[in-house]
């Protein structure tokens, strides 16, 4: 397969390549340091002890180690076999705007890319700081409205990703998004940290397969925290300050609480998890797994098609008999 061409970034790319970022750390139970809150009642259980585990994961950068836990293992199994296949692209697809995190890696990869971002930044963005506070609101306000008109979202979720965007809009309000140092740090070790993990593409996700692309994009996830950090949201902090506390239990089903900062904000949400084998799952990533899984693979062509069967002498048509001869023409 023919690798696709990059291209230089627009300026749409640049914009909706960093709100993305955000949004997609953050909503994989990210946020901002603040003073650890005391344990919820119930943070001692199996089930909220198997979120705070997740949790870990994330923060130690580990996202084999998250896919591995996330779900059981027969269906960890057939999501590898369904990303080999370009069936799947889980765990990427718990992320908002997963589908252009290719492109995302491609344009920051590109050779040079430092240089055109830089100016793009600085022809779009530099010293508009007013400017990026408006849009902030504007796209809190939008990105509320479609988050809880959003069918694709279970209410566990939507009520979740409603908090994370009005957060991210007042962190967003403050940031110094328009400053020159910041994007050029920002934009140097991310461009970096693309190139190294070698996954420009889709073609790039695929031939390296899920636990492969996952390893690394680890690093590449660490560095987008530093960078994220650099203008006030510190992730690592917010992981490490994140809570859970039994809600409910009933047999093989359980709802877990979950508190953690986010800038200025304090998060507040609830997951439904379901134990199967002994082990307790977060029932959304259960059910996005059951979805993927359900569409049905391709059949792969041969690379070698059979011969067509030789003709049989015996079965070839008759010669069309000769046709009368007409009289001679006329000398």
């Amino acid at each position: 397969m023919q690798r696709p061409q990059l291209r230089q970034p627009s300026p749409g790319s640049v914009r909706s390549g960093l709100s993305c970022l955000i949004l997609a750390l953050a909503a994989l139970l990210g946020g901002c340091g603040r003073p650890a809150p005391p344990d919820l009642p119930g943070a001692a259980s199996e089930p909220a002890g198997a979120v705070r585990q997740l949790a870990g994961h994330l923060r130690s950068n580990d996202l084999a180690a998250f896919a591995r836990d996330a779900l059981p293992p027969a269906e960890h199994a057939r999501l590898a076999e369904a990303w080999r296949q370009d069936r799947s692209r889980w765990p990427l697809t718990e992320l908002p705007l997963d589908d252009r995190l290719p492109a995302i890696l491609g344009t920051l990869a590109a050779p040079g890319s430092e240089q055109r971002l830089r100016r793009e930044f600085d022809r779009q963005f530099a010293g508009q700081d007013a400017a990026l506070r408006d849009a902030a609101r504007s796209l809190t306000l939008f990105g509320g409205q479609y988050l809880k008109q959003q069918g694709d979202y279970s209410a566990e979720e939507r009520g979740h990703y409603v908090q994370v965007v009005a957060a991210l809009g007042t962190w967003a309000g403050q940031a110094p998004l328009g400053e020159r140092k910041h994007a050029y740090a920002a934009i140097d070790r991310l461009a970096a940290a693309a190139r190294a993990t070698g996954l420009a593409s889709e073609d790039d996700l695929r031939q390296a397969g899920m636990e492969e692309s996952l390893r690394r994009l680890g690093p590449f996830l660490a560095e987008a925290k530093a960078a994220v950090a650099s203008y006030g949201l510190d992730l690592d902090r917010s992981l490490a300050d994140l809570r859970t506390g039994l809600v409910e239990a009933s047999g093989d089903r359980a709802v877990v609480r979950i508190h953690y900062p986010l800038g200025a904000t304090e998060i507040d949400t609830t997951v439904s998890l379901v134990r199967r084998d002994g082990h307790w799952y977060m029932s959304d990533y259960l059910d996005h797994a059951a979805l993927l899984l359900a569409v049905p693979a391709v059949p792969a062509m041969p690379f070698d098609l059979p011969a067509p069967p030789a003709a049989d002498p015996s079965e070839a048509r008759p010669e069309s008999p000769p046709q009368a001869a007409g009289p001679a023409p006329a000398r």
